[in-house]
């Protein structure tokens, strides 16, 4: 059973199922390498499936043996790798360092081992021994992080910024070409994209929003609220909000096709899209219309750190009756978002942008945005379509009406 007081024992890593429906999946990226050490639960492979991408951690520490390449598309179930587990305790132990067990929590670049460190970096252990074996440059790294205590996660997305930083700048007047096979998130993506054009009659109307309002709420309000919540005040907790008003009051655009049936929910599940490092993702915020604009900001702030680290789940994406999504971040002034089926309908905000308006005969330099509502023609008719979108355009300006579910608060005060 032992040889050399060490003993082996091989356990078999597994594709779980990443969902109903669902029996493959690509192999998008290895973390670690062929014969590399790993600790129990560390990230080890990125997975690609139709609906998310997620990742797989080692269940024991040990030495991963790689069965499957980084890109190859496996079925649900299949081994992709082993992890032997030794007896041993960790062969970290005996990878040779620069920094001793019992030296300060700093690291310092291999190549500069024998002179003073140009940076003070404060790292796991396991930081520590990547920082080595990818030399990785302290200054820039400390830097990026200031202050921070770094972990391996931090190190290899600043290993892969850096990549692709690189990549997009390498032209150098050859006639070469890059080739890599498309994720199976994005040949989703695209097959869901066309069969929208393609199935739907879809389209969109437009209209602008004053946002002085909303902006001077902000200007007031956001270091309070950041206090009391965790969380800055952003505009999309603002047009999520209107939107669900707006949605109660003309419940078609909430509505879907099911076959021959017409589907109206009682209830408004809003996705926010949202960009992720393997493309554009949709969390669902459940139940809008029971949320205050703390616990929707709460929320986005939650599904949006979740799908930058690639931690978004299909179970975050399931379902949603209506979609938000803001052109604006990327400068857009006008786009026509493509609808996000089965949904009938997506709002496209964009940026905010000082232009000339008339106001009460007057012309004022005011804060402006587009917004664009794409909308499948075979639910909802143009009366609705306009009209829901003059809704929200109305709780963006006059905000206080959103207290009162779109009401005029003054109509209310004089019971009228």
């Amino acid at each position: 059973m032992y040889s050399f007081n060490r003993s082996y024992m091989a356990i078999e890593i597994k594709v779980p199922s990443p969902g109903e429906s669902i029996t493959q999946v690509q192999l998008a990226k290895w973390l670690v390498t062929d014969g590399e050490m790993v600790d129990k639960d560390q990230e080890i492979v990125e997975i690609d499936s139709d609906k998310a991408s997620f990742p797989i951690a080692s269940p024991e520490a040990g030495v991963i043996k790689i069965k499957v390449p980084e890109g190859e598309t496996v079925g649900v179930g299949a081994v992709i790798a082993l992890v032997e587990v030794t007896n041993e305790k960790s062969q970290k132990n005996a990878i040779p360092r620069s920094v001793p067990s019992d030296a300060p929590t700093t690291a310092t670049s291999p190549s500069s081992m024998t002179s003073e460190p140009t940076a003070t970096l404060h790292a796991s252990p396991l930081a520590r021994r990547i920082l080595e074996e990818k030399n990785v440059n302290m200054e820039d790294l400390t830097k990026a992080f200031p202050g921070k205590k770094i972990t391996r996660k931090d190190i290899e997305s600043f290993i892969s910024l850096k990549k692709e930083a690189t990549a997009a700048v390498t032209y150098t007047g050859t006639r070469d070409e890059d080739r890599r096979k498309m994720t199976t998130l994005r040949l989703k993506l695209a097959e869901r994209l066309v069969s929208v054009k393609n199935q739907t009659a879809m389209l969109t109307t437009f209209n602008e929003i004053n946002m002085q309002a909303v902006l001077k709420i902000r200007e007031k309000y956001n270091d309070s609220f950041k206090e009391r919540y965790g969380v800055g005040f952003g505009f999309m907790s603002m047009f999520t909000k209107a939107v669900t008003i707006a949605l109660k009051e003309f419940p078609q655009v909430n509505s879907m096709i099911d076959g021959e049936d017409l589907v109206t929910p009682r209830y408004v599940d809003i996705g926010i899209a949202v960009s992720a490092p393997k493309g554009l993702v949709v969390p669902v915020l459940r139940n809008t219309e029971l949320m205050s604009i703390a616990e929707i900001e709460i929320k986005i702030k939650e599904l949006a750190g979740k799908a930058r680290d690639n931690k978004i789940s299909i179970d975050d994406m399931k379902g949603g009756t209506f979609t938000i999504t803001n052109g604006g971040v990327f400068g857009s002034m006008m786009s026509t978002p493509i609808l996000n089926p089965p949904q009938s309908a997506i709002l496209g905000m964009h940026k905010i942008q000082e232009r000339p308006i008339a106001v009460e005969g007057k012309v004022v330099i005011a804060p402006m945005m587009y917004i664009a509502l794409s909308y499948d023609h075979r639910v909802i008719d143009g009366r609705e379509s306009v009209s829901f979108l003059v809704k929200v355009k109305e709780l963006m300006e006059y905000p206080s009406k959103m207290l009162t579910e779109g009401l005029d608060p003054i109509k209310l005060l004089l019971d009228l």
